[in-house]
């Protein structure tokens, strides 16, 4: 499912994942940094989309739902140039047709590098 996705070409990797929680890596490397040489803030997005999706979709009936991304926002309140973040999704509510989700984003010395909240559509499969 995640080959030759966004996922793939940006290095995530998941490396935890439990009813209500995902943790997930990230490379800081030519395939995330901004011009500056920063930790572009639009990868820092896709991972916590990508956390809080994953999430998502293994709280869903996956015969008859789905799961998409519905609206997130991020705040940035760390630059990093190398290394490796950390995103850990934890599930802050559970409905019939959304959840929302809260992504901590750390570096390897655990500071707080972005914090996001992600709402997730949980999308009825038409049936064939």
């Amino acid at each position: 499912m995640i080959k030759n996705t966004l996922i793939e070409t940006l290095g995530i990797e998941i490396t935890h994942l439990e009813a209500g929680k995902v943790i997930a890596t990230m490379p800081v490397d030519e395939r995330t940094r901004q011009p500056f040489g920063l930790l572009h803030g639009g990868a820092s997005v896709a991972l916590a989309e990508t956390v809080a999706s994953v999430g998502a979709f293994e709280l869903v009936d996956k015969e008859t739902e789905g799961a998409a991304g519905l609206e997130i926002n991020a705040n940035h309140v760390r630059p990093i140039t190398e290394g490796t973040v950390t995103a850990v999704g934890t599930i802050l509510h559970k409905g019939k047709s959304t959840m929302v989700w809260d992504i901590k984003i750390t570096d390897e010395q655990d500071r707080l590098i972005c914090i996001s909240r992600c709402t997730i559509a949980v999308i009825k499969l038409k049936k064939e």
